[in-house]
C-alpha cells in the first residue's frame, strides 16, 4: 500500500520545495511532471498525451481567450480614471460621517470588482486614492488597510472574474452559470463588509473619525456627481454581463464587448493615448502568458500525477468512512483554505481542484450532480479569495505594501484579521445554504 502511494506523495513533496523556493510555477509543475515520470519508468510515448491535452485544453480553447480580454479590459478601465472621479464623489456624499472614508473605498471596491476583475490594480488604486486621505483623518491604520485589501479583492469572486472563467473550464461548469452563481455569495460578502464598518463606526467610531469639512458640497450636488460618475461603469458591467445572461453572446464574446467599451470609456475620458494602450498590451501579454504557462505546466503534472496513483492516494486521505459528506467537504475546504496561505490561487484551481474535485462529486448532498459541482465552485470560489488576504503571502497585504512603505507590514496584518473572519463567515453561510449560489442560475434559466 505504501510503495502505491511512494511515487504520487513524492511529486506532491517535491512540488512543494520547488514552489517554497520560489522557483517558477510553471517549470515546477512541468519539471516535476517529467522528472517522475522518467524515475517511474512511465512510457514517453504516454507524454505525448500531455501535448495533445495542451493544445487542445489550453492553447486553441475559445473559451480561455477570454483571458486577455478581461485583463484588457480592467487595465484599460483602471486608465479611464472612473475610479477617482468615483471616489471623490463619494467622500463628498458619505466623508463627513465616521466611517465615510472607509465606506467609499468598500462601494468603489464593489464597482471595481465588477467591471475589472484585476486585484493587483483595484488594491493599488483604491491604496492610493484612499490611504492618504484616511491618514490625515486620523483613521486607525489597521482598518484602513484591512478594508482597502479585502474590497481589492472582491473582483476575484463577483463576475465577470478570471478565476470564475478558469473554474469552469476545469470544472466543466457553463461560465454564465459561474458568474450569476457567484452573484449573490459576492454581494453578500460586500454586505458583510458594509455592516462591519457600520458596527465599527457606531460602536468605535475615532477608530475612522470624520475629516474636517472646510468647504462642504451640497448633498444633491454630491448626489448628482456619483449618479453621473456610475452611469460609464454600470453600462459596461450591463453589456458584458447582460449579454451573457441573455444569451445573446458567449463569455468570450461578451469579454470582448468590455474590452472595446473600456477603450471606448478611456477614450471619451480623454485618457486615451498610445502610452496608455502600449502599457495595456503589455501588462495583458505577460498576465496571460503566466497564467497559460502554469496551466500547460499543469497538466503535465495531473498527467503523470494520475498515471502515478495519484487519484487513489487523495481518494484514501479523504475516506473517512460512514460520516456525512459535509464532514469531507470541511475538510477538503479546510486543506484549500490553509494552502491558500503559501499558494496563490491559480496554483490551487490548477493542481489541488482537479485532484480533489472527484471526491466532492461522489458525495451525497441530496442535490442534481450539476448543481453540485456550481456550488462546489462558487464555495471555492469564495475559499480561494482569502488566498489574497492571508499571512504571510497574501499577493494584496504586500500590493498595499508597495503603496505606502511607512505603514509596518505588521499592522496590515492584524488589519486584515476582522475581513479574514468575515469571508470565513461567507463561506460557512455558502456551504450550508446552497441556495444562496443556485436560486439565481435557476430563476434565469
Amino acid at each position: 500500500m505504501i510503495a502505491d502511494f511512494l511515487w504520487p506523495g513524492g511529486m506532491l513533496v517535491a512540488l512543494i520545495l520547488l514552489l517554497f523556493s520560489g522557483y517558477p510555477v510553471g517549470f515546477s509543475l512541468a519539471g516535476v511532471g517529467i522528472l517522475f515520470a522518467v524515475f517511474a519508468d512511465v512510457p514517453m510515448v504516454f507524454l505525448s498525451m500531455g501535448v495533445q491535452r495542451i493544445y487542445s485544453g489550453t492553447l486553441t480553447n475559445w473559451l480561455l481567450a477570454a483571458i486577455p480580454l478581461f485583463i484588457y479590459m480592467g487595465l484599460m478601465l483602471e486608465s479611464s480614471g472612473i475610479a477617482e472621479r468615483l471616489m471623490r464623489s463619494l467622500a463628498a456624499l458619505a466623508g463627513r460621517l465616521p466611517g465615510g472614508y472607509a465606506f467609499a473605498v468598500a462601494v468603489i471596491g464593489v464597482v471595481m470588482a465588477a467591471s475589472t476583475g484585476i486585484i493587483g490594480a483595484s488594491v493599488v488604486l483604491m491604496g492610493m486614492m484612499s490611504l492618504p486621505a484616511m491618514k490625515k483623518a486620523g483613521y486607525d491604520m489597521r482598518m484602513a488597510t484591512g478594508i482597502v485589501a479585502a474590497s481589492g479583492t472582491l473582483g476575484i469572486l463577483i463576475p465577470p472574474s478570471i478565476m470564475l472563467i478558469i473554474l469552469g473550464d476545469q470544472l466543466r461548469v457553463p461560465i454564465g452559470d459561474l458568474f450569476m452563481g457567484a452573484v449573490y455569495p459576492g454581494l453578500l460578502l460586500a454586505g458583510m463588509y458594509f455592516l462591519y464598518i457600520i458596527l465599527v463606526a457606531i460602536f468605535s467610531p475615532k477608530r475612522m473619525p470624520p475629516p474636517p469639512q472646510a468647504d462642504p458640497v451640497p448633498a444633491w450636488k454630491a448626489v448628482l456627481s456619483l449618479l453621473l460618475d456610475l452611469v460609464a461603469p454600470m453600462l459596461l458591467i450591463l453589456s458584458v454581463l447582460g449579454t451573457i445572461i441573455a444569451g445573446v453572446a458567449t463569455p468570450t464574446e461578451s469579454a470582448a464587448i468590455g474590452a472595446f467599451g473600456a477603450t471606448l470609456l478611456a477614450f471619451v475620458s480623454g485618457k486615451l493615448s498610445f502610452a496608455t494602450l502600449r502599457r495595456a498590451v503589455f501588462e495583458t501579454t505577460k498576465t496571460t502568458g503566466m497564467v497559460s504557462f502554469v496551466m500547460i505546466g499543469a497538466t503535465v503534472f495531473s498527467l503523470v500525477f494520475r498515471k502515478l496513483g495519484g487519484d487513489a492516494m487523495i481518494a484514501d486521505l479523504f475516506h473517512f468512512g460512514d460520516v456525512s459528506p459535509y464532514v469531507t467537504l470541511a475538510v477538503v475546504m479546510a486543506l484549500i483554505f490553509v494552502l491558500g496561505f503559501f499558494l496563490d490561487w491559480i496554483e490551487i484551481t490548477l493542481v489541488v481542484i482537479p485532484i480533489v474535485m472527484p471526491i466532492v462529486a461522489r458525495l451525497d448532498f441530496g442535490l442534481p450532480a450539476s448543481d453540485v459541482t456550481l456550488w462546489f465552485a462558487i464555495a471555492l470560489a469564495v475559499n480561494l479569495q482569502t488566498s489574497f488576504l492571508t499571512p504571510p503571502f497574501g499577493y494584496a497585504l504586500f500590493y498595499l505594501r508597495g503603496v505606502d512603505t511607512s505603514i509596518p507590514i505588521g499592522t496590515i496584518y492584524r488589519g486584515i484579521l476582522p475581513f479574514v473572519a468575515i469571508q470565513v463567515i461567507a463561506l460557512i453561510l455558502v456551504v450550508a445554504l446552497p441556495q444562496i449560489v443556485l436560486h439565481l442560475p435557476a430563476a434565469l434559466r
